[in-house]
């Protein structure tokens, strides 16, 4: 098994690009990604296309030079740790934080200051409630998000797990589950919006008498309008339908405003490695912000076209009409720093940073939103948000602050309309999270945790300490709690409540919405005030933790606790006792190694960049590239330690390759690897991943996902 073909092979492919380059203002531009933004982007916004090239081709000549030092500066960083660690084998712990400090990895806090942050909308500022992070790839998918503001809460606890612990098993409806399923609803509704006197179970009709009078909004034909903790409620009134005959009020459903935002990603959940992934990808966010995307499929036998849902009105009980919002806020989540694409080449020929190129033609799709050009509007504070991932400490922060000041002057918008959402993922971002803050503090609109990216990239910098935990112990180590507490402490210590985002990670497990609904609460009582959810239902379910929580209550609360030590936070989670039985190192390695391939073969083989993939127990877990930075960098740290060596890691590739392809027995389109585990792309791209962990520019998985990609695409 080898890893040298794919990588002789891969580069020759990103050589030689099967779509033509046309040239403008000095840059080789792919012919795909310059007809979107000719013919789709530009058109109404203004601005010509000589003035956007020229002013793209002067945004790479400034920043690409400063964009390639900032990525030298972390693989200088990256070396002076290792060499701390060569230096002191024997230490047994992360570098000391005086030597961080003397490196500059860790910077003086600054002053204590409050964020200058304005314009933007109540979604992001002072209501707080569910996230969706969606695939721009997938337009259904994109679109299934974007309706998700509203969510069928009979139907998110019908069907799914979260009574019981199992799923409704009969086609027909079962009574006896849609009585547990009304009783929960109308509990929520007496802790939420309790009747003055009485329970909503034994309510009859017409205007709620309200403890809170103010919770009752108005109505929506017969349907009642209700209110706590800014997010809203729909009693859907039908008593000619099954549910309403049987309820004494004719209550058929309650709505649930779910997602407030979403996430419309072109970095993790992606697989976009060319011009033509890059042109789709930018044309599905056109279409969402303009409200004029659309997506056709088969359901059963019929066809069925998806649009994005129009805004509804409700009365006041003065009889005054009022818009009620029945779209997800969309933002959208650029890459990070480190990547290059093929979609332009430069006058150099080499290829231009991702990040700088999506920055341009996001914001450019932006202005559709800000002139009106759409059927509907995404941002009426007039914003334009973007999510900006994999930032390692303050200067990457001020480096994307100057990218977006650029931006804003190329495309004549005013300072700070584009929002900056940092995401608080990478070691020396959390650790200089204040001061990362306080260089994008006029635009920053969000800070989250990303537990997944941050375990990998706390794996890679201290490769050399020494072995790591078994992954599930890693869960449980200090640095994890002193991480998810700062950054809320941080957040609120930079008056970050009432004006932008603080927020939290991924519900993995899309099946297991009971242990979500017992678990993801704590994420609105430590003061954070979205969270993501892995799909429409689970932000309805998850909503619902918002409106038994005052999230601002919470924060006033722990706006007074002192922030968290730092030195808490670079506690390295290296095993005290690393002997391990070999039935346990096995199992070890046989889980990340089959997760690792379950993930890749969809990457690599179909362009999926996330989806829920079957564990090694088939258990359905979402996987994107941070579950996998932490898997291949888990293993490299093993391997690089002796826990495990190659020819172990040869053997459970060649075992998990035999499973995965019995997993995957069903899908037609799929390439099974066990019978050709030298020709099969992903499983040697599993393997570089591995073998070359240390190597890989802070573990990232990236430079070998695309060249196997690319690779994969070139041989069809």
């Amino acid at each position: 098994m080898t890893t040298s073909a794919l990588r002789e092979t891969s580069q020759s492919a990103d050589a030689a690009p099967r779509d033509g380059y046309v040239q403008r203002a000095g840059l080789a531009v792919a012919g795909e990604l310059a007809d979107f933004v000719e013919s789709e982007a530009l058109p109404g916004t203004g601005i010509d296309a000589e003035r956007f090239w020229s002013g793209l081709a002067s945004l790479a000549e400034e920043f690409t030079p400063q964009n390639r030092a900032l990525l030298q500066r972390r693989e200088d960083l990256q070396e002076a740790i290792d060499q701390w660690h060569r230096d002191n084998p024997t230490a047994g712990t992360g570098v000391p934080q005086q030597v961080l400090e003397d490196m500059e990895y860790l910077v003086p806090e600054p002053a204590p200051f409050t964020i200058c942050t304005s314009g933007v909308d109540p979604e992001i500022s002072t209501i707080a409630g569910p996230q969706l992070v969606v695939p721009a790839l997938n337009a259904r998918f994109v679109l299934n998000a974007v309706n998700a503001r509203w969510g069928s809460l009979y139907d998110a606890l019908y069907g799914t797990d979260a009574l019981d612990g199992a799923t409704p098993t009969a086609t027909a409806y079962d009574k006896q589950r849609g009585a547990r399923v009304i009783a929960w609803a109308k509990a929520l509704l007496d802790d939420a919006v309790p009747l003055a006197t009485g329970s909503w179970a034994n309510w009859t009709g017409g205007r709620p008498d309200l403890a809170r009078p103010d919770q009752f909004l108005g109505t929506i034909g017969d349907n009642i309008l209700l209110r706590c903790n800014g997010l809203h409620i729909e009693i859907v009134i039908d008593p000619a339908s099954e549910i309403g005959a049987d309820d004494p009020a004719g209550i058929a459903d309650m709505r649930l405003e779910s997602a407030l935002s979403t996430i419309v990603d072109l970095e993790d959940s992606v697989a976009a490695v060319d011009a033509q992934d890059k042109a789709a990808a930018y044309r599905n966010w056109l279409g969402a912000l303009r409200g004029d995307l659309v997506a056709s499929f088969t359901k059963g036998n019929a066809k069925v076209v998806r649009t994005a849902n129009p805004d509804r009105t409700y009365r006041d009980p003065n009889g005054d009409e009022h818009t009620l919002r029945s779209r997800s806020l969309l933002l959208v989540r650029n890459v990070g720093h480190l990547m290059t694409t093929p979609a332009i080449r430069l006058p150099d020929g080499s290829e231009i940073h991702e990040g700088i190129l999506d920055a341009a033609i996001t914001a450019l799709i932006g202005l559709h939103d800000l002139k009106a050009l759409g059927r509907l509007r995404n941002s009426p504070a007039g914003s334009i948000y973007i999510v900006k991932p994999k930032m390692h400490g303050p200067e990457e922060c001020a480096f994307a602050n100057a990218l977006f000041n650029a931006v804003e002057d190329l495309l004549g918008l005013a300072r700070h309309t584009l929002k900056i959402g940092v995401m608080d993922e990478e070691r020396r971002t959390s650790a200089n999270l204040a001061a990362c803050i306080h260089a994008v503090k006029y635009r920053v609109f969000f800070i989250n945790t990303g537990f997944l990216d941050r375990t990998g990239d706390e794996i890679h910098t201290s490769m050399l300490a020494g072995p790591m935990q078994r992954k599930a112990d890693i869960k449980t180590a200090e640095w994890i709690s002193a991480y998810e507490d700062r950054n809320v402490q941080i957040g609120l210590a930079c008056g970050f409540s009432g004006r932008a985002q603080i927020g939290k990670g991924m519900w993995a497990a899309p099946d297991a919405m009971r242990d979500m609904l017992a678990r993801k609460i704590g994420h609105p009582r430590s003061g954070a005030s979205t969270a993501w959810v892995p799909s429409p239902t689970a932000a309805t379910l998850h909503a619902t933790h918002y409106h038994r929580c005052d999230v601002s209550t919470c924060q006033q609360e722990r706006a007074a606790e002192q922030v968290v030590s730092t030195k808490k936070l670079l506690t390295v989670p290296l095993s005290d006792n690393a002997n391990w039985s070999p039935e346990e190192i096995a199992a070890e390695l046989d889980n990340n190694i089959q997760g690792i391939l379950g993930y890749m073969v969809r990457w690599i083989d179909a362009g999926i960049g996330c989806s829920k993939v079957p564990d090694i127990h088939d258990v359905g877990l979402m996987e994107d590239r941070a579950t996998l930075r932490i898997s291949s960098q888990h293993i490299a740290n093993w391997l690089y330690h002796g826990i495990v060596d190659e020819r172990m890691v040869d053997e459970a590739l060649r075992r998990m390759a035999a499973i995965v392809d019995a997993q995957n027995a069903d899908d037609s389109s799929y390439r099974p690897m066990a019978h050709d585990l030298e020709g099969s792309i992903a499983l040697n791209a599993a393997r570089d991943l591995i073998v070359h962990g240390a190597e890989q520019p802070s573990g990232y998985t990236e430079p070998t996902l695309h060249r196997a990609r690319a690779l994969a695409k070139h041989r069809n």
